[in-house]
């Protein structure tokens, strides 16, 4: 059954996975022989996960290595089934229905390929087309768009082994949404990719999202991953899920810190200099909770606390000190803000 008007199309109630790790038994013998002890460990990869996604949301799932997250996504997908709890994608669970489920998803792993390594890039694409039983019509319409999105002539010809990393992950995504599924799960989509490489990804899953409503779950390590796509961000820990909510409410409540960015004029820069080799730098501006952070030339970086300084003030506090030619406020970065979650702890 499809998902219904108005319900999620991902659902997870109580996701629970735990996997049994044995124990080897010590000693030179045990080695030889490859003995383990009965008892072994039970290790909790994922713990009473729940949530749910509307059609159309862009998740970003976030977390430490070991935290759960590609164990989340491979129970969601059906290839693996947990230990407790219930989950639903698009009306359908995931390792009851696998055959039916993998016609309404695309799944992208950025370490993996789902192309074929000798095969060009385009016979791999017509390959998956017989597996998904997509439409010729339907087909050429669809690589006809991905090809102008994602820049794919070049090397559609080209076999897969001979791509690089950026071409490879371009044809894994044409890969996985041939088939035109409602959902894509994406597991480190731009791990090791350039920067040009990295812009160009975001961009058309941007696209996909906004122009065809495909509904997103997005697993990464680059935090520039979810401040691009993400309106709302998961982050889980120790299998548990720790954070669900807004990217502004989690910088509202861990990035309390925010920089000012000060461009002074030619003349006042050699001033300020001149005072600063007389150990004048702390003096920049004197107010509470402000901190001059960094120099580089007549750019000057203010560190300062918004609940002890606004803005508006420290900017008028240095205009009135210094001559400025411009100025700019730079935003907490998600991934400083997360590493403090992390090492303190989520604060309700």
């Amino acid at each position: 059954m499809a998902n219904q008007a108005g319900a999620p199309i991902i659902s997870a109630e109580g996701l629970t996975k735990t996997f049994w790790v044995a124990r080897h038994r010590r000693g030179a013998l045990g080695a030889l022989r490859g003995l383990v002890d009965r008892a072994g460990t039970e290790v909790r990869a994922v713990d009473g996960i729940s949530f749910d996604v509307a059609p159309g949301e862009v998740v970003g799932y976030i977390g430490p290595n070991g935290a759960g997250k590609s164990t989340t996504i491979k129970m969601l997908t059906g290839i693996l089934v947990p230990t407790a709890g219930s989950a639903q994608v698009d009306g359908l669970v995931p390792w009851q229905q696998r055959k039916s489920l993998a016609r309404r998803i695309g799944v992208v792993f950025g370490q993996r390929t789902q192309l074929w390594w000798d095969l060009p890039l385009i016979e791999s694409l017509e390959l998956l087309r017989h597996v998904y039983r997509v439409p010729a019509d339907r087909f050429r319409a669809n690589l006809d768009a991905f090809r102008d999105l994602l820049e794919l002539d070049p090397f559609l010809r080209t076999p897969v082994r001979q791509l690089s990393l950026g071409q490879r992950m371009r044809g894994d995504l044409v890969a996985a949404l041939l088939h035109e599924p409602p959902i894509l799960y994406l597991d480190e989509p731009t791990i090791g990719l350039d920067v040009v490489a990295k812009a160009r990804v975001r961009e058309f899953l941007a696209r996909v999202n906004r122009e065809r409503g495909v509904t997103i779950l997005l697993t990464t390590h680059d935090l520039a991953d979810i401040e691009h796509l993400c309106r709302r961000m998961q982050i889980i820990d120790r299998g548990r899920l720790i954070y669900d909510g807004g990217l502004d409410a989690i910088r509202r409540r861990y990035g309390t810190h925010r920089t000012l960015v000060v461009d002074l004029e030619p003349k006042e820069d050699e001033e300020v200099t001149k005072a600063q080799n007389r150990g004048g730098a702390d003096r920049f501006v004197d107010l509470p909770g402000t901190q001059l952070v960094k120099i580089d030339g007549p750019r000057h970086w203010l560190r300062f606390d918004r609940q002890a300084v606004s803005a508006a003030d420290l900017i008028a506090a240095v205009a009135a000190r210094h001559r400025v030619q411009d100025v700019a406020i730079e935003e907490p970065a998600i991934e400083d803000i997360v590493r403090r979650i992390y090492e303190e702890g989520l604060v309700e």
